[in-house]
């Protein structure tokens, strides 16, 4: 007769782990946009130009390249959310916030995917601060 073991049962998961997926998924997708609006400012300036002025008063080709090398960052930090890494839920956290506040200073120009933008970076921050622990599971 073998001894009993203590083991202790696997912790369990709730359905925010989906949510944690959406927020790696809505990561890669508004990176990827982000991009795409880096390379439309960096590659046609007259696309936002002809729209309205920005809020911060900088060239096209500046916010291109920061809206180009922005969206890789929050791409690559949504691809290590959803390989399960604890700190890219950090990194995250902070390239939201910061991606939120980017998409208002360009809200001039494109307000109705800053509105969205927005939004979404807001959902994404409050999945990965209140269940974020859960991705490592």
């Amino acid at each position: 007769m073998t001894p009993p073991t203590t083991s202790r049962p696997a912790p369990r998961l709730t359905p925010w782990v989906g949510w944690i997926v959406f927020a790696g998924l809505v990561m890669i997708a508004g990176g990827v946009l982000n991009m795409i609006q880096g390379l439309v400012a960096l590659l046609d300036e007259d696309y936002y130009a002809a729209q309205s002025d920005l809020m911060v008063d900088v060239s096209y080709q500046v916010w291109g390249w920061t809206l180009l090398l922005f969206g890789a960052f929050v791409a690559a930090a949504g691809y290590e959310l959803l390989s399960g890494r604890m700190w890219a839920r950090w990194v995250a956290v902070v390239l939201l916030a910061f991606d939120a506040l980017l998409n208002f200073a360009f809200a001039a120009s494109y307000p109705f995917w800053s509105v969205i933008a927005i939004s979404l970076d807001v959902i994404v921050i409050y999945a990965l601060v209140v269940h974020g622990r859960e991705v490592s599971r």
